[in-house]
């Protein structure tokens, strides 16, 4: 089987190619032209997003025919497919990816994953997939798995400033709570129906940090846990935040990232965060 999915569940190019993974390309849009977000580094996307405030780039998905070509490639090779994407509830991602598959389902066999989540949570169903296939999981039990994953999956973070979720109009439930909110630093995380939630706000990111460590001690007690935590240009609080998880939570691997550039046009560079799953729902797999 073959595994598709894009580049917002941030996954590092060799990971991608260690597990044979197709990375469908999500694109910036800048006012000089489009730029593929696999194409540029972080911090070279940070330095070009602050120098054009107060405007902002937008974001696309791939395109139906991108999708097409993907798929006719991996079928091409004998193989089924197994496409997995970032939430609908955020993106339009997975539906271009079902009317790409339609241009080519005389020739592709294509299944379809809505993660309901994004970045690192997203990275989490991506991984488990590819390494259950590699184990020789039947698809029914590889979507078993997934269903698992994602509904004990967390992904929660908070922000430096609401300014780029606002202009880009991604704010979504969190727009209630905007105006005196925009001072604050809120938590947000993605909810199960695959959109932002705010969980509380705070007056400094540190509060919003134990805010984060709190929410997930509550939800997950002494759990063992595979903890990503994310951030975009924001190593130092990124670190503080890996401290702090470490002291109050069971973590059995964690591991340092960051955002993709196409979702911190969104963000901007002042976001941390983590995403967790239980140890026990991945161990088996990433051996």
């Amino acid at each position: 089987m073959k595994i598709v999915t894009d580049c917002a569940a941030d996954m590092p190019a060799e990971e991608l190619e260690k597990l044979g993974i197709v990375q469908a390309p999500l694109f910036i849009q800048f006012p000089e032209g489009e730029v593929n977000s696999a194409d540029i580094t972080a911090d070279e996307f940070y330095n070009r997003l602050e120098a054009m405030r107060p405007a902002i780039p937008t974001t696309a998905m791939p395109s139906t025919g991108l999708f097409a070509e993907l798929y006719r490639k991996a079928a091409e090779k004998g193989k089924d497919i197994l496409s997995i994407h970032i939430s609908s509830g955020l993106s339009g991602t997975i539906n271009a990816a079902r009317d790409g598959g339609e241009q080519v389902k005389t020739e592709a066999n294509v299944s379809y994953w809505d993660t309901l989540t994004l970045s690192g949570g997203e990275r989490f169903q991506v991984m488990a997939a590819a390494l259950a296939d590699k184990a020789g999981w039947a698809m029914n039990a590889i979507q078993e798995r997934l269903v698992a994953i994602r509904e004990k999956t967390e992904v929660i973070y908070t922000l430096d400033t609401l300014e780029y979720l606002a202009r880009g109009g991604r704010i979504g439930r969190v727009k209630a709570l905007a105006g005196a909110l925009l001072s604050l630093k809120p938590v947000i995380r993605v909810d199960t129906d695959g959109k932002y939630s705010t969980v509380s706000t705070g007056r400094t990111l540190g509060k919003s940090m134990t805010a984060i460590t709190e929410h997930l001690h509550g939800k997950y007690g002494n759990t063992p846990l595979w903890v990503t935590i994310l951030h975009g240009r924001f190593a130092e609080k990124a670190e503080a935040l890996s401290r702090e998880i470490q002291e109050k939570l069971n973590i059995a691997k964690l591991e340092v990232m960051r955002i993709s550039p196409v979702l911190g046009v969104h963000t901007g560079p002042g976001i941390v965060g983590a995403a967790v799953v239980p140890m026990e729902l991945m161990g088996d797999l990433a051996k």
